[in-house]
């Protein structure tokens, strides 16, 4: 899709977005449209954009080159910009942001307050969103009297009060433990979904991403290496970041495999020459324990739903990930590829 054309379609469009800090672009020439009701997951390490694409879409940092459409209104370009506050934008900091002299339900009233509410209807307002929130109990309270995930979750309060066509999250669980995490994802889930808003969730972790988006894309060093459904991104990754970025990997020798891959499904990546030159990607659950392929297992770890077995094989280091307990102790072990990608 190119979304300089589609602009009118789409929750959010980019066409030849680059953002920068001075001169310096963090950002270049990035292509990126969002659909309506849609969620896109930014998957990618720090320091790849994942938080300056946010941060431009939201109206903070104005672009260096390129434009931004929402809802078919071009909100950014060189001198031009259209006010945060008059985007329809909902954001959600990893840091929480909360004001630490407001109490939740003033911190939820805010946006209401700034988008021409009275200060009754705006009280009454949040105190409903936080009703629906289970918050309610909590509305009197300061942040500095709340837990972590009781002030991530008034941060999506008070992004709900802004009634956004787009919400925008910057990695909101990566302070969480993992129930917490849990509970913050499924919320987001269902608020967006009853909502009809469209989302942009940016993340370092690829199961997040994976879980939670219709489309993933992955960022590297300013630039966008890959966009599409979470399982085609996962399965068929182009390049190797890719697929380091998107879940755990073993990369193969092809030639040290004896032919083996020509017996199992071997997808290739946009360029890939001959199996006998290139290397062979295999996620965890690519290959199992049995078959005819020798190798040594130098470590079992028990995760509880599942083992990692590390093995060493004659075409590289391997990780082969099954359910259950361990059932192959340290030593030589044989096993088998079920399927790979070649690059």
């Amino acid at each position: 899709m190119n979304p300089a054309r589609s602009a009118d379609s789409c929750a959010v469009a980019c066409a030849a977005l680059s953002v920068g800090y001075g001169r310096v672009p963090a950002l270049a020439g990035l292509d990126l449209a969002v659909a309506p009701g849609e969620t896109v997951a930014l998957l990618g390490e720090s320091g790849s954009g994942k938080t300056t694409l946010l941060n431009a879409i939201a109206g903070f940092v104005p672009p260096l080159a390129g434009e931004i459409w929402l809802a078919g209104r071009l909100a950014s370009a060189p001198g031009r910009s259209l006010p945060p506050e008059r985007r329809r934008i909902g954001m959600v900091f990893q840091d929480h942001a909360l004001w630490p002299h407001l109490s939740v339900l003033d911190t939820v009233a805010y946006p209401l307050r700034r988008a021409g509410a009275s200060a009754a209807a705006a009280r009454r307002d949040a105190r409903a969103i936080l009703d629906q929130l289970n918050l309610a109990a909590l509305a009197e309270r300061r942040p500095g009297q709340l837990s972590g995930g009781e002030q991530q979750r008034v941060g999506l309060a008070r992004a709900l009060a802004c009634r956004p066509a787009v919400y925008l999250f910057d990695e909101p669980t990566a302070h969480l433990d993992a129930s917490l995490r849990a509970q913050i994802l499924d919320e987001v889930a269902r608020r967006r979904a009853a909502d009809g808003a469209a989302a942009i969730y940016a993340t370092h972790d690829a199961a997040e991403a994976l879980a939670i988006a219709d489309r993933v894309a992955v960022l590297h060093a300013g630039a966008l290496a890959q966009a599409g459904p979470p399982a085609e991104v996962y399965a068929e990754p182009d390049t190797l970041t890719v697929a380091r970025l998107t879940g755990p990997v073993s990369v193969l020798e092809a030639k040290a495999l004896d032919g083996a891959c020509a017996t199992v499904p071997v997808t290739a990546a946009p360029g890939a020459g001959s199996a006998d030159d290139r290397a062979l990607l295999v996620r965890p659950d690519w290959a199992a324990l049995g078959g005819d392929l020798p190798g040594l297992v130098e470590e079992a770890r028990f995760r509880g739903p599942h083992t990692d077995y590390h093995l060493a094989t004659a075409a590289g280091p391997l990780l082969i990930r099954e359910p259950g307990p361990p059932r192959a102790p340290r030593g030589p072990v044989r096993w088998t590829l079920l399927r790979a990608r070649l690059l």
